[in-house]
């Protein structure tokens, strides 16, 4: 080493470099870096320093504001306790100066009496320092470039905050610690390389800077405050390459004497930055900066702890991937921890550590939406809200690109310290195990380890194993990749019976086949290994087994017409109710008539769908109908709904039923047609626990069909019944009088909407629609022919003083069955029917003196459709719905 006009000079080896510590406190700074050499020497935490103003060089500890709190008198205790309030806004919250003052008018209205800040670097910068490193380190000159990039960027976001003293006070900071940063750098780009902890140094200064700011921000809006360099206060021992301990004696010392010289209602504290025992920075490595929060809040002892974010809270799913996905209020810490682990975008771990020793909730929060009022991570109270007894399952996270490593063989049954060799090898290739299960024979250990690690994991143990595998006891070491895992938990799962057996039950469903299953004795959470193209599927069925509404049908509407679409119009107006009040979730997934369809995967918006089907609409195809409403596994139940009159609709219901599809109808077609086909029909029904649901078939809204099967359920032996049980029949015999034509009130029927759409359907008992006609049309044409003969039938009853009337008997002690046009006097109660009403009469053992008698509107599809809306409803209160 030489001096020249009081500059010392010398090469810089990387050896030297290698062994070194760089610290440059702001009382030392040069002033350009044209006028500073920095010459290192292997001496631990020391650094020469020296410039043309400085003939001699200078030693300078590695932390000379811990020297200096190390000698400092204590001025004033450090309050704790609930007074404390602790907020963290990440690096997306300080993203720009209008964030940064979102933030602070969310600092200044907490009305806590003292609020600790912690603070990310702003969004981008923890990167761009880690490029710039990279840069010098490759001999890039572009590292200059990338510094003045990160100089730029704040250099603005003062310039629109802060005025006067405070913005020239953080400029001239912030320049010299630029030229410091480019000094430093340029020795970096000398040597080639850059150590751990002088990297920790170089990136920890977006922290400072973006506390520097918000700090002079809250106190130019005339608040008490200052901010923390946490490296002064925050001291952890490293424990891997990614984590750290804290060290929270040592921490809680020097944060009382920092106070001591700092006192303040208002601490703005630098997150992911901190210190080794022997003063060298250092990071909290990953989610940091909510580790920082964490600790401070322990050590303030802080009433609550806010981690300030861009989402309204923790998620029970995904949402990217579970749109069905809710906030939620509450979860334990057990809960948060398990959730982090596997995958959720909750906290890591490890910040939750910190804040379970005191109880100290963490709430998560969206800084862009003030009204939410986000997710509460606590100890859960002794009296559980509502929310802990909807479901058992708090939320579902899943791991990707795993692969899992099975061990087994017979040799491996009953030896001791087998799964401790296993895991032995695996710990030393440095692989981590996110996953074991192992049966209970001792025949095979498995176990998951992330993908790009498995071949070494596999190779190991081959090796470990060697002789095993040539003598036969173990059979293999066989490697199965391409996995996921998806984890379900929940404090609640324990004390909750078939919370397992719902689990596996969507998934089966869902066609999802399971490689591995674990589960701990404490119930939080059940974790399954799965094909990684099924794991958006499986988090999908098992979401919504848990978080739909078990009563939420995907339902199919078959036959938009006159039924169909007032139908249709009756959900519509309905539905949010039904939802709201009684928890029944209806969703139309689909709607076809003959010539097209209109499919949805998240349910058709009902106040426009004749619209949407006009757009969307494609051609019609029953088969995928059927597949697209009952292949949503994310939905628990299917119902297709048949409006039609079609045979050719009606003849499907046997296979669909056979699928697990309920099915309700007003189409009369497959209970009319032969018997055997109709009882096939509900022995299946039975067998396979779906419903088919057919009130709307007889007297349309009316209660028969239920009426009828409350009487035989509870015992009642039904003697006779006797009625007229077609509305559209009822209609045209009670405008039927002397005067009018047959033909006409037939014709007035089918345009009040009374008929089925081929008028023959409901005059299929009557000599007319005997006659053989090519088509509906042709019928209605044909039909004036016959009023000749009806006008002598109406003629001959009004001489005796009676009526027409269209009914049908069932005689059940004889075991007769008939349907018959009939005149009845005047005084008789189907006499006295008006419009389209239907009336039966049930005579029956209990009801025999005075038979049951059930009247009421028979036809219309207001009416039509309210029976199979009912029917519905029925459905729903058959899976589950309150009554």
């Amino acid at each position: 080493m030489a001096a020249s006009n009081g500059v010392f000079t010398n090469t810089l080896s990387r050896s030297q470099f290698n062994h070194s510590r760089f610290f440059l406190p702001s009382s030392s700074r040069p002033s350009s870096l044209s006028s500073f050499k920095p010459f290192l020497l292997p001496r631990k935490n020391l650094v020469y320093q020296w410039t043309k103003q400085w003939p001699n060089p200078v030693y300078i500890h590695a932390s000379v504001k811990a020297a200096s709190l190390e000698s400092a008198v204590e001025k004033t205790e450090l309050p704790k306790g609930d007074m404390w309030s602790v907020h963290k806004f990440g690096g997306t919250c300080v993203g720009g100066s209008d964030r940064i003052m979102s933030v602070a008018d969310i600092v200044v209205k907490d009305t806590s009496e003292r609020k600790l800040v912690v603070v990310s670097a702003m969004s981008k910068v923890t990167d761009m320092m880690y490029d710039s490193i990279k840069r010098a380190q490759s001999r890039d000159n572009s590292f200059l470039s990338a510094l003045d990039a990160v100089l730029e960027k704040h250099t603005l976001t003062a310039k629109d905050m802060l005025e006067g003293d405070e913005l020239l006070s953080f400029l001239s900071r912030l320049h010299d610690d630029i030229s410091n940063l480019k000094a430093m750098l340029r020795a970096i780009y000398i040597a080639g390389h850059a150590t751990e902890s002088f990297t920790d140094f170089v990136v920890g200064h977006g922290e400072l800077w973006s506390a520097q700011m918000l700090s002079l921000l809250i106190k130019q809006k005339g608040f008490d405050c200052t901010w923390m360099d946490t490296r002064d206060v925050l001291v952890v021992n490293p424990t891997s390459s990614n984590q750290v301990d804290p060290d929270f004696q040592e921490s809680e010392r020097r944060l009382d004497k920092w106070f001591s010289l700092n006192p303040s209602s208002i601490i703005i504290a630098t997150g992911f930055i901190a210190s080794t025992p022997q003063n060298i920075p250092t990071t909290l490595k990953r989610d940091g900066s909510d580790f920082s929060a964490a600790i401070m809040g322990a050590l303030f002892r802080a009433r609550q702890v806010t981690i300030w974010t861009d989402v309204d809270g923790v998620y029970s799913a995904d949402p990217r991937k579970v749109s069905e996905a809710v906030i939620l209020h509450t979860l334990s810490y057990q809960e948060a921890w398990e959730m982090s682990y596997f995958g959720a975008n909750v906290l890591h771990p490890r910040t939750i550590i910190p804040v379970m020793r005191y109880d100290i909730p963490i709430v998560i929060r969206n800084v862009f939406n003030l009204s939410a009022p986000g997710t509460k991570i606590c100890r859960p109270s002794a009296d559980e809200n509502g929310e802990h007894m909807q479901s058992p399952v708090k939320g579902f996270a899943t791991i990707d690109n795993l692969a899992i490593v099975n061990v087994e063989g017979t040799g491996m049954a009953g030896v001791p310290g087998t799964a401790s060799a296993i895991f032995s090898a695996v710990k030393d290739v440095g692989a981590n195990v996110i996953m074991i299960s192992q049966a209970s024979s001792e025949h095979s250990v498995c176990f998951a380890v992330p993908e790009k690690e498995v071949n070494t994991v596999a190779e190991a143990l081959r090796s470990r194993f060697s002789q095993a595998l040539e003598a036969g006891r173990l059979s293999q070491v066989a490697v199965i990749p391409n996995c996921s895992i998806l984890a379900a938990v929940g404090q609640k799962m324990a004390s909750t019976p078939g919370v397992s057996a719902t689990l596996f039950n969507a998934l089966a469903k869902a066609n999802i086949n399971i490689r591995a299953i674990a589960q701990g004795c404490s119930e939080y959470n059940i974790t399954v290994v799965l094909k990684r193209d099924d794991c958006i599927k499986a988090l999908r069925a098992v979401h919504s087994r848990f978080y739909l509404s078990r009563t939420t049908l995907s339902m199919g509407i078959i036959g938009p017409g006159l039924i169909g679409a007032t139908l249709l119009d009756q959900l519509r107006d309905q539905a949010a109710e039904l939802k709201e009040k009684f928890n029944i979730d209806l969703r139309v997934m689909g709607i076809t008539s003959s010539k097209k369809m209109l499919l949805s995967d998240s349910g058709i918006d009902l106040s426009r769908w004749k619209e949407i089907r006009t757009e969307q609409g494609q051609v019609a195809d029953l088969q995928q109908f059927v597949q697209h409403i009952h292949g949503n596994q994310f939905i628990p139940n299917t119902v297709l709904v048949d409006c039609t009159a079609d045979s050719y609709i009606a003849s499907h219901y046997h296979d669909w039923l056979r699928k697990g599809i309920h099915i309700i109808t007003p189409n009369k077609k497959a209970n009319s047609g032969p018997l055997d086909q109709y009882l096939k029909l509900r022995a299946l029904q039975r067998q396979s626990y779906t419903h088919y649901f057919y009130e709307a078939t007889v007297g349309a809204g009316l209660p028969i069909i239920s009426t009828l099967r409350g009487l035989l359920e509870t015992g009642d032996k039904i003697l006779s019944i006797e009625g007229i049980f077609s509305g559209t029949l009822s209609y045209i015999f009670n405008k039927f009088k002397l005067g009018r034509n047959f033909s006409e009130v037939v014709t007035e029927a089918k345009q009040a909407g009374f008929t089925e759409p081929d008028p023959r359907d409901d005059l299929s008992g009557t000599d007319v629609a005997r006659k053989a006609t090519a088509s509906a049309d042709d019928f209605m044409q044909q039909l004036p022919q016959f009023d000749e003969d009806w006008a002598k039938k109406i003629q001959a009853a009004e001489d005796a003083g009676e009526v027409l009337r269209y009914v049908g008997v069932v005689d059940v002690t004889n075991e007769k069955g008939l349907v018959k046009l009939k005149s009845y006097k005047k005084d008789h109660p189907f006499s006295q029917l008006s419009g389209s009403d239907n009336i039966i009469l049930f005579t029956t053992e209990r009801y025999k003196e005075q038979p049951l008698i059930v009247r009421g509107p028979g036809a219309g599809a207001e009416v039509t459709a309210g029976g199979v809306f009912s029917d519905i409803l029925r459905l729903s209160s058959y899976l589950g719905a309150p009554s």
